[in-house]
């Protein structure tokens, strides 16, 4: 461990050094807003007000105390002790480990089915260390698949629920993909579905997808999947213009029926200030009428087509049979997904399915890793 060895009251910060020969400099509001006294004993809340102090604050005195640092701040009755662990686990610019920040694997058309994660429904349900590895791995991937699921129309939303809290949409929380007289949505049709991710109107759409197989036996409706973060990568290193303008240009988005009109604008691809990608918007079922100025609308359609190219080519495609009892679980965010048109004279297919959001799933591979 990197331990402290010595501190420094500077003019605008406490500056301390460490057995690493390294010297940090805390500024004194960041130590007075984030010391362990700025937060509730037992909820952890921050309790501090910033607003009580000035934003000039000095301390009136500073003690070396071998192992922690004693401050008497302006105002205050008793000197506070910061211990010495606190400034070797927080320093300004490092970010707090998180367990659940999964770098993701890409992979594209030519990944062996078998490398996709699979998991039995039984580990899931019984074995914390089981449920750890799944989530780990499906954050990875971006995609996995449950298996033993048998013929319980409840046990992907159980499976689901060992994750967290269901996100319900105007679909419900728990929708049947199947074959329906008068549907609101291409999923309930026998049609081919191009790869799409779900309710891109939404301000936020759903997290993981979980989409549990209960029938079959219809000829076609094989899946097909993609990884997103796999296709934008390629974009923009074949690209960068088109790229650039899926990033910036916000399009509109819908969903209506009798009972909602969903609407949203957004970038087909989002990321973070860093540059990261953090989830693609990509479903052209769901994109309302274009409204951008002549001007942008030339390059945006030739980069969307562009993208929705790539997204077509067995390049990044992969294919997958569900069969009954199995279940694809998936970051619908990230990873792309479809199927392939099926005939319901031959047979039933039926997938029921449900999302977990995000927080939700990330909060539970927190928690596991404690």
């Amino acid at each position: 461990m990197d331990t402290m060895l010595s501190v420094e009251a500077r003019e605008t910060a406490l500056a301390v050094t460490f057995s690493s020969g390294e010297t940090v400099c805390y500024p004194w509001l960041w130590l007075k807003d984030n010391a362990p006294s700025a937060f509730h004993p037992q909820t952890e809340e921050r309790i501090f007000d910033l607003t009580s102090v000035d934003a000039s604050l000095r301390p009136l005195n500073v003690q070396d105390r071998r192992g922690a640092v004693s401050i008497v701040w302006p105002n205050d009755q008793a000197e506070e002790e910061i211990p010495g662990h606190f400034f070797e686990s927080y320093r300004p610019g490092r970010k707090r480990d998180d367990p659940a920040e999964i770098a993701p694997k890409l992979w594209d058309g030519s990944i062996d089915l078998e490398t996709i994660p699979r998991y039995s429904t039984g580990g899931l349900f019984q074995s914390d260390a089981d449920l750890l590895a799944w989530l780990r791995a499906t954050a990875a991937y971006g995609l996995s698949i449950v298996e033993g699921l048998g013929d319980d129309p409840d046990a992907g939303r159980r499976a689901a629920e060992r994750v967290g809290f269901l996100r319900q949409t105007n679909f419900g929380t728990m929708f049947e993909v199947v074959s329906m007289p008068n549907p609101n949505n291409l999923a309930y049709t026998p049609v081919a579905l191009p790869l799409h991710t779900d309710l891109a109107n939404q301000e936020m759409p759903p997290g993981y997808q979980f989409l549990h197989c209960i029938a079959n036996e219809a000829e076609g409706g094989g899946s097909v999947f993609a990884d997103g973060f796999a296709v934008v990568a390629a974009l923009q290193a074949e690209d960068p213009e088109a790229y650039r303008l899926l990033c910036e240009v916000d399009i509109p988005y819908r969903f209506h029926d009798e009972n909602y009109d969903l609407r949203g604008r957004f970038p087909v691809i989002v990321t973070r200030r860093n540059g990261d990608v953090t989830e693609l918007r990509f479903n052209a079922h769901l994109v309302d009428v274009i409204d951008l100025p002549s001007e942008i609308c030339t390059p945006f359609y030739a980069a969307y087509r562009k993208l929705m190219m790539i997204t077509r080519s067995s390049r990044f495609q992969i294919a997958y049979r569900l069969k009954a009892g199995e279940m694809a679980v998936f970051d619908n965010r990230r990873v792309l997904h479809g199927r392939q048109s099926f005939n319901p004279n031959t047979g039933l297919r039926h997938l029921r399915g449900c999302y977990v959001d995000r927080g939700e799933f990330q909060s539970r591979i927190r928690v596991l890793s404690r």
